[in-house]
């Protein structure tokens, strides 16, 4: 891991991917304050965590204190209704080699962990699909919000109308993002996340 300072009172932490971030996150949130050190924020992304509001100096002999290990979904259960109704939902069956069905069935049968947000506010990676799908070649224009999506390793659910690359398998009406809600994110990294079927 290397440890890069940002400012006076800031830190990012380089690791190996995205679960790994989110292991380390969960690790000094909980952790962090027992080795003196306190951040006011942790921040995990693709591969880095920024902390926030620390002395950059002890960190790299605090990090000498964590043992690693999978990032695990410390946080709530939430279920998301979903309507597989997607355009790529024949694709991505074809990718895996299987049917339209069965990719519903393996969607709905896993616990995925948010491990980072990013892109746009309410826009979470969850982690623990079993298998991969690549992005499109070409991203689309315009991806409605509340759309289901795949790529890679990853689902995502679009919080609002953007442009996206994403396989769109399915569609929900949860609320992902509200700044009158504490937290404002519906699936803050840590949140455990299983999607089931509607309709």
């Amino acid at each position: 891991m290397r440890v890069i300072t940002v400012g006076a009172r800031a830190c990012l932490v380089e690791v190996g991917g995205a679960v790994e971030a989110a292991s380390l996150a969960a690790w000094l949130r909980t952790s962090g304050p027992d080795h003196g050190l306190a951040p006011d924020e942790v921040v995990p992304a693709a591969t880095t965590v920024l902390l926030d509001g620390v002395d950059p100096a002890p960190v790299q002999a605090v990090l000498a204190h964590w043992a690693g290990g999978p990032a695990g979904g410390a946080g709530p259960l939430v279920r998301v209704p979903v309507t597989y109704d997607g355009p790529d939902l024949e694709a991505v069956a074809g990718h895996w080699g299987c049917s339209a069905g069965e990719v519903v069935d393996l969607h709905t049968s896993v616990e995925l962990v948010a491990v980072f947000s990013g892109f746009a506010p309410g826009f979470t990676y969850l982690s623990g699909l079993p298998r991969t799908v690549p992005r499109l070649a070409t991203p689309r224009a315009r991806v409605a919000p509340g759309s289901v999506a795949l790529a890679d390793t990853w689902c995502g659910i679009y919080p609002t109308a953007s442009p996206g690359g994403w396989q769109l398998i399915g569609s929900t009406d949860v609320v992902l993002w509200d700044a009158t809600r504490d937290p404002p994110a519906l699936l803050p990294p840590g949140a455990r996340v299983r999607f089931e079927a509607v309709g």
